[in-house]
């Protein structure tokens, strides 16, 4: 007896959900991105205006200076949902499990000059207050932000932020041999130190903004753009000739992020400026604002740790990020 085995192609009957389709056409199949993304948001038959802000329904497209026609252009080229974004964060944790336990096991952050690690206990564990208040200020975003495409980013990276505190506060830890008490030191440097007082008021500043994509710009764009490459590079680089390599693995994390978010950052600070003119000039006016508040308050910190070499720091850090502001069409 012979038996024949066939196949049978069963034709879906639409290819994603209705309120994807109605956007991307229904016979085009539509990524898991796509789908948790798209159209996800509310926009009518709210119960009442909320409490706090009656002067706006609960998502509400008046919360920004910015205009847009479409909100969901604002396309995160990491094509991140809850799956892939757990996914990617995981594989970084793993790697970052893997460098504290190479130092531990090696001791290596006992090679650091003792001049030095006082240093880090100043300029680099108090950075876990500015990234609660990058966590902060990416909650507002999210809570605040229109469309899906942009407060699903948001949280996502307000949960980065709230990892890379924890980072800094494990190195603190393993700093103090255990304790917590050099987290308390740098707690008291982050609130009366002179060197962080400029970056503390900007920071208290970019937390209560009422307009969320001033916010948006100022944290991710303007201070980020500036503390990452100024403490992960030009700080890290003169540390390394102190003896404190190790450091530089156990803060890859921040530098393989930052690289990342970038991307996101870019993508939605160059869409939101090409959409109009008058996008563009307001965009242009937050970013010299912020640009010049945060310079100068990074100038005392730069100071305090590269000494003669602060001067020309930070003005690589501003050149480089006014090279990067100028391609994503602002007037720098």
């Amino acid at each position: 007896m012979s038996i024949d085995i066939k196949t049978v192609n069963v034709e879906p009957r639409r290819q994603t959900f209705a309120h994807v389709a109605r956007r991307l056409g229904s016979d085009v199949p539509a990524s898991r991105y796509e789908e948790g993304v798209y159209d996800v948001q509310a926009t009518t038959h709210f119960h009442y205006r909320p409490i706090w802000g009656p002067e706006y329904w609960t998502f509400d497209e008046g919360r920004t200076a910015i205009r847009m026609q479409d909100w969901y252009l604002f396309k995160d080229p990491r094509q991140f949902y809850y799956g892939t974004y757990t996914i990617a964060r995981a594989n970084m944790h793993q790697t970052t499990e893997r460098n504290f336990a190479f130092e531990e096991k090696r001791d290596m952050l006992a090679n650091i000059d003792p001049a030095w690690r006082e240093l880090i206990v100043r300029y680099l564990i108090p950075l876990l207050h500015y990234e609660w208040g990058a966590n902060m200020n990416a909650c507002s975003i999210s809570d605040a932000g229109y469309g899906t495409a942009i407060t699903s980013a948001a949280i996502f990276t307000a949960g980065d932020r709230l990892g890379i505190a924890q980072i800094l506060s494990r190195i603190g830890i393993v700093l103090g041999s255990g304790n917590g008490e050099l987290l308390d030191e740098a707690k008291t440097q982050w609130m009366e130190a002179d060197a962080w007082q400029g970056v503390r008021k900007a920071v208290e500043d970019s937390l209560v903004l009422k307009d969320w994509f001033e916010a948006l710009l100022a944290q991710f764009l303007v201070m980020d753009g500036l503390v990452y490459p100024l403490v992960y590079n030009h700080f890290d680089t003169q540390g390394q000739k102190h003896g404190a390599a190790a450091l530089s693995m156990l803060c890859e994390f921040m530098v393989d992020w930052s690289a990342e978010h970038n991307r996101w950052v870019d993508a939605v600070v160059k869409v939101a400026s090409k959409e109009s003119d008058e996008n563009q000039t307001q965009l242009s006016q937050w970013y010299r604002a912020w640009r010049d508040t945060m310079t100068e308050a990074l100038t005392p910190l730069a100071s305090m740790v590269l000494a003669d070499g602060a001067e020309s720091a930070i003005a690589d850090v501003r050149e480089q990020l006014d090279v990067r502001a100028g391609k994503l069409g602002l007037t720098v």
